[in-house]
């Protein structure tokens, strides 16, 4: 397992980066969250953010800032982001040991 609890593959860093600077947010930080919804019971979401609260965790990797808060870390923990093009389109998906199954889009999960 990676010692980083929430990490990215380079797909993902590189993608950020470009909706950073693309989006003027070369200060923001990457904010992803696991929310109550979806299909399969729990739902991620990826927003920037430029705040940081107190239950507010920062993981640095490559240059982008990840922030999640500390309940959102107990789904998250030892997940991988990624970044994938194909014809049909292109999206962020989490790879998530935590999981027990994930619905077909990849935005929604059960533990």
């Amino acid at each position: 397992m990676n010692d980083i609890p929430l990490s990215m593959t380079p797909n993902a860093v590189k993608r950020v980066s470009f909706l950073m600077k693309s989006e003027a947010e070369d200060s923001s930080m990457l904010r992803v969250t696991v929310s109550g919804g979806g299909c399969a019971g729990f739902q991620y979401s990826f927003s920037f953010s430029d705040e940081k609260t107190d239950d507010d965790v920062l993981i640095k990797q490559d240059g982008i800032t990840i922030v999640t808060d500390n309940i959102s870390l107990l789904y998250l923990a030892g997940s991988q982001i990624d970044y994938t093009e194909d014809l049909v389109g292109s999206a962020f998906s989490i790879t998530n040991p935590n999981a027990k199954s994930s619905c077909s889009c990849g935005t929604s999960f059960s533990v």
